[in-house]
């Protein structure tokens, strides 16, 4: 039989796979923790060395789903994953990036620009649903599909 691994020894196994958020690990720990405390000591001391960081997790998220994902999206992930806004709201997306990236994905996904009220409402409810903002939406829709896209 394999010994009962400890807590902090979990903590650091789930760290060493990916970032992850102090309310994810937490939420990750909970099952083999005999009690609060314990777990609220494991996460103190991982912050403590800078092993686990709400800041970096929120950094390399942003960074890996920004070209597919608008601000919204973003935002709203971040936030349920346990990550405080006033960290979130820094690494968001510019305007004009967040307007490239809308534009890409929406040439990504549809060939060619909509040919009546129906295809561009179909495109418009794509990028919402991809957590872009209605200005940005709008600027996508009616950028010029003879030019490429900047990256």
């Amino acid at each position: 039989m394999k010994p009962e691994k400890s807590l902090r020894t979990r903590a650091m196994e789930i760290l060493s796979r990916r970032e992850i958020s102090r309310a994810e690990l937490k939420r990750k720990l909970a099952p083999y923790a005999d009690g609060e405390e314990e777990i609220e000591k494991v996460l103190a001391e991982f912050a403590e060395r800078q092993w686990q960081s709400d800041a970096r997790y929120a950094e390399a998220y942003v960074h890996s789903k920004s070209r597919q994902h608008g601000a919204l999206r973003l935002k709203q992930a971040l936030l349920a994953k346990g990550v405080a806004d006033e960290l979130i709201q820094p690494l968001l997306p510019a305007p004009d990036a967040e307007r490239q990236a809308a534009i890409a994905v929406l040439r990504k996904k549809f060939k060619q620009p909509a040919a009546d009220l129906a295809g561009k409402q179909k495109q418009m409810r794509f990028l919402a649903y991809r957590g872009f903002d209605m200005e940005i939406i709008h600027a996508a829709i009616k950028s010029d599909w003879a030019e490429a896209p900047e990256e």
